[in-house]
């Protein structure tokens, strides 16, 4: 549970900093026939705010900074493309990063650098410090609703 609140918060945290707005995020997601599921976070995006290109790039970092949390949390330095867990958040990535970078090479060394950039941000404070205050309410309530992850971040001067 604690490895998925980190994730979630992870996800929460980057949606909130890039512009868009939580909505929900949980780590205890309704159940999903396809297959298990041990976290969701929901973001609403106002899509006129960005280019295409902006909208595309925010959403990568959204994506992947689930991941990157873990990551940041367990100490294990994985590459998110390998994970099982994190398939879906790899493939929502990768479909987002198809437009800008056509080549599969040149996509792949683009999601290894956002994956980079977004570890050393996370892992500095204030943000790690968010993230591991998300972590907690997530633990302690199970689902927050997008105005209380706004506040905590607000609290923590991560978002005005």
């Amino acid at each position: 549970m604690e490895v998925t609140a980190y994730h979630e918060a992870g996800h929460a945290l980057m949606a909130e900093a890039v512009g868009a707005r939580v909505r929900l995020v949980t780590i205890e997601p309704e159940a999903d026939d396809e297959r298990p599921r041990h976290g969701e976070t929901t973001v609403a995006w106002k899509r006129s705010r960005w280019t295409e290109r902006e909208f595309q790039e925010k959403a990568i970092q959204v994506a992947l900074s689930g991941p990157v949390a873990e990551m940041l949390y367990t100490g294990d330095p994985y590459h998110p493309e390998f994970i099982a867990a994190w398939a879906d958040d790899w493939q929502t990535a990768h479909e987002l990063a198809m437009p800008l970078f056509p080549d599969l090479s040149k996509r792949i060394e683009y999601l290894e650098m956002v994956t980079r950039r977004l570890y050393h941000w996370l892992n500095a404070e204030p943000q790690w410090s968010a993230v591991a205050a998300l972590a907690d309410e997530l633990l302690a309530q199970e689902t927050l609703e997008g105005p209380a992850v706004r506040e905590l971040l607000s609290d923590l001067g991560i978002i005005p």
